[in-house]
């Protein structure tokens, strides 16, 4: 049986230091190599010209069993190990870090800088910024700020209670593999489906507990949940991805903000399912209470899903 230390207060200190210190761009990150080491796996992948459906499907057994084993020997260390230990779990979590880039885009559209405001924003989404009008940055500002609440809180979370950190980054690792490669195009149609299909199978769970979580913070916030309870899930259930659109429908609904619409990815318009009241749409006062609920569902995640999972940890 492991250390309750290991168990409960571990990832509770990686919540507090996500919130307090974000993502130092100047700091070393696991994603990053991870990034890499999918890289050069993709180049040898393509060089030798082997099946890359089948390329795809080893990748994520390979780089998820190295980051769970190699974080998890890191992490066994004597006395450095829980440092490491805090260190992986805190890397994992990306809420601070959202909201404060999130914020800055938000401010680059108060300040009147349009140009800034799409740079900004094109380092939260893949999708193309270069033609994007103020309304349609706070619309793409939201989509991306709901979704990844999930993405990149919650489900790491979610793996980080359950497993400790070994687990979460083996996680992590096909998140960031279908975050790489998981896009239904003529390069990564085959390359990314292990990636895609993984990490939808493993963010199933989180994406709708966040869903959840969302509803439980709208009340403390006193926003009004009828008519959301009543509708997000058929919209969510429009969605190519069977995970993204549950945060996103209930945070398009809660707040009354129209989501979706024609977006371009990769030079090609892409017609997003539409989540959330018709004829809605987006203001600096609604993405910011859009940034308090995120940051009270994250919080009450954290409060909920470090105790019980942890409790089960426990028990396995």
């Amino acid at each position: 049986m492991e250390h309750p230390l290991g168990v409960f207060i571990i990832p509770a200190l990686a919540v507090i230091l996500d919130a307090w210190l974000g993502d130092p761009a100047a700091w070393p990150h696991p994603v990053r190599l991870i990034g890499k080491g999918l890289d050069l796996y993709e180049s040898a992948a393509r060089k030798i010209d082997i099946n890359l459906r089948l390329a795809g499907w080893l990748a994520v057994l390979l780089f998820a069993w190295a980051a769970w084993f190699i974080v998890t020997k890191l992490t066994a260390i004597p006395y450095l190990g829980p440092l490491l230990a805090v260190y992986f779990a805190y890397a994992g979590l990306a809420l601070g870090c959202l909201l404060r880039d999130a914020r800055k885009v938000v401010e680059r559209l108060d300040a009147g800088d349009l140009p800034g405001a799409r740079t900004a924003l094109s380092m939260l989404v893949s999708r193309e910024t270069a033609g994007l009008d103020a309304p349609a940055i706070r619309r793409s500002l939201a989509e991306t700020v709901s979704e990844n609440l999930n993405d990149g809180f919650t489900a790491p979370l979610f793996y980080l209670a359950l497993f400790g950190p070994g687990g979460m980054w083996a996680y992590k690792t096909v998140s960031t593999m279908d975050s790489m490669w998981g896009y239904r195009t003529d390069r990564y149609v085959a390359l990314g489906q292990g990636g895609a299909r993984t990490d939808d199978l493993l963010a199933w769970l989180p994406a709708r507990l966040t869903a959840l979580f969302l509803f439980v913070a709208a009340r403390r916030l006193g926003l009004k949940s009828t008519t959301a309870r009543a509708r997000f899930r058929a919209d969510a259930r429009k969605m190519e991805s069977p995970n993204a659109g549950w945060p996103m429908a209930a945070a398009a609904w809660l707040m009354e903000g129209r989501m979706g619409g024609p977006t371009i990815y990769f030079g090609k318009v892409k017609d997003k399912p539409v989540l959330g009241p018709e004829g809605t749409s987006w203001d600096r006062a609604k993405l910011h209470r859009l940034f308090r609920l995120v940051r009270g569902t994250g919080t009450l995640a954290a409060c909920a899903l470090i105790p019980l999972l942890g409790l089960v940890r426990l028990a396995l």
